[in-house]
């Protein structure tokens, strides 16, 4: 029966996935849609006559300055997230612990389970990171067992993404860490890492998706006769380029002794920033770290270099979507002259059914709903954390607890949302629809654990 469950979500998604871009704009013709009914025409306007221009206001709230181009500085923050973690993953040393990891799988099962395992713990540590490090592996695995199904071990190397939000990355619970305030909103909201990242029930339902989703998508793996295998010749990595040192520019850019100096300042910055300014983990010294950690594990600036140009090539999907996810949030947040806006319809009505318990459950039910117009962490807190918020503070519920049950929605519905999908895919060279039927299964399963995870956190904390 579970097979079945599963095959049927393979078959619906191939035959109705589109690809990953056209997927955006059809979400932003519906949100757009969706935005004049919830801001209702005869009073939606901004124009200055009586009558108003409601579809005209809306074309300008989606595609002005202030939305389609206004997550360019977090879009640079995500993609050298993506970027710099792809080229840490890449260094020598990392695709050697690889290869051991893949040498331990010797059937289908471990090959399945190492995967997912491995991708979990890695998007843990840092989203970008997890990301490349799980679909690097599933190449490696695959080529020790020939006979796993390809599209499925891609998608467990993805499923991993399903817990970056409860990670080390998150950006909104590392948000909180020196203080959130939002436009109009007098209160700062502030929370430290115990209380999101690492509060226990946090750490236990992570706990719980990491011991379990591996056996999951191993349940669901396809008999002999109907998997989908790959030649691993087909998967076989470029080999690796042979630097010349001919010329005093050869010289240079190999020259270990700006490596060492370089290095050098980059790990005294660090140790200084965490144990002489008492810094917390955020963004930009997530990335900073992986920065240096990557020009230190490649050992050479030049090899670094083209690490970072090969790595950037799957930040292409990101740098497309993200100005049309950015207009897709103008239009959620669209307000018209009575101050209602589609998200604050969907965000409100959850508030409105909710008490102490249960306000988190709902509050991680409305971030998924609206996850699927706006895939970014970021972008999300932007515009759900001015409602819900104030929402948990009115019902007694602790910052920490609202911001982690919204950050848990993001990440959750991810797995149906190709956005973040695409490094790992072109990684792979499949496509969307590929996975996206196995990812509904995960979909189900973790939305169980988090549901369950936020009514035992406001119940036993």
């Amino acid at each position: 029966m579970f097979k079945k469950f599963t095959n049927g979500c393979v078959r619906v998604v191939n035959r109705w996935l589109p690809d990953a871009f056209l997927f955006a704009v059809i979400l932003t013709i519906v949100v757009f849609i969706g935005a004049l009914i919830a801001t209702g025409l005869p009073v939606f306007s901004t124009a200055k006559t009586a009558e108003g221009k409601p579809v005209l206001d809306l074309i300008t709230a989606w595609g002005g300055n202030s939305t389609f181009w206004s997550l360019l500085s977090f879009a640079m923050q995500m993609a050298l997230v993506l970027v710099l973690g792809s080229a840490c993953a890449s260094a020598k040393p990392f695709k050697a612990l690889l290869r051991t990891l893949a040498g331990m799988c010797h059937n289908n099962m471990q090959a399945i389970v190492m995967t997912t395992f491995v991708s979990t713990i890695c998007c843990w540590l840092n989203w970008g990171f997890g990301l490349v490090i799980g679909a690097l592996l599933a190449k490696e695995v695959v080529r020790r067992v020939p006979t796993v199904d390809y599209p499925l071990l891609i998608a467990s190397a993805y499923s991993g993404f399903v817990v970056w939000h409860a990670g080390l990355s998150g950006s909104i619970p590392l948000d909180l860490v020196t203080g959130k305030q939002f436009p109009g909103i007098e209160t700062v909201y502030q929370a430290p890492i115990s209380a999101t990242i690492l509060h226990p029930m946090n750490l236990i339902m992570c706990g719980v998706i990491l011991v379990a989703m591996p056996f999951v998508n191993y349940a669901m793996h396809p008999d002999k006769e109907h998997a989908v295998t790959i030649d691993p010749a087909l998967l076989k990595d470029e080999a690796e380029i042979e630097y010349k040192k001919d010329t005093p520019a050869d010289k240079i850019e190999h020259s270990k002794i700006l490596w060492v100096i370089l290095v050098v300042m980059g790990i005294a910055y660090i140790i200084h920033y965490f144990f002489i300014e008492k810094g917390s983990l955020g963004l930009n010294i997530v990335n900073f770290i992986f920065l240096f950690l990557g020009i230190l594990l490649h050992g050479d600036l030049r090899r670094y270099v083209d690490a970072i140009a090969e790595a950037a090539a799957g930040a292409a999907g990101v740098l497309l979507q993200f100005p049309f996810y950015a207009g897709i949030m103008g239009l959620m947040v669209a307000r018209n002259a009575e101050g209602v806006c589609l998200a604050g319809v969907i965000s409100e009505f959850f508030v409105s059914i909710s008490n102490h318990v249960t306000f988190p459950m709902w509050s991680f039910l409305a971030a998924g709903i609206v996850n699927f117009f706006v895939p970014s962490g970021g972008g999300q807190w932007t515009v759900q954390g001015p409602i819900m918020m104030p929402g948990g503070e009115a019902l007694g519920i602790e910052a920490g607890r609202t911001a982690m049950a919204v950050a848990w929605g993001d990440q959750w519905t991810n797995m149906i949302q190709p956005f973040w999908a695409l490094p790992a895919l072109g990684i792979a060279k499949l496509s969307a629809r590929d996975v996206m039927g196995y990812l509904v299964v995960v979909l189900l399963f973790t939305g169980v654990v988090a549901i369950l995870g936020f009514l035992a956190w406001g119940l036993w904390f």
